[in-house]
């Protein structure tokens, strides 16, 4: 579902379940980007890319589809 909601470009799609699954580790444990354990990829670009996301409304049609 994701793959059909987010913009097309930058994030190669083997890094997609590993940056989602770190965006969701944020959110349920209330820390901060820095935070992020190593094994999700630097924390910057997680944060980039939930943001980036968040203005484009990919999580809206995410949760709307859902």
């Amino acid at each position: 579902m994701i793959e059909e909601v987010r913009p097309k470009g930058k994030t190669p799609p083997k890094n997609l379940r590993r940056t989602v699954s770190a965006i969701f580790w944020q959110h349920q444990n209330g820390a901060k980007w820095r935070a992020l354990p190593s094994g999700f990829g630097p924390w910057w670009i997680v944060a980039q890319l939930f943001i980036r996301w968040a203005k484009l409304g990919v999580w809206q049609h995410l949760f709307e589809n859902l």
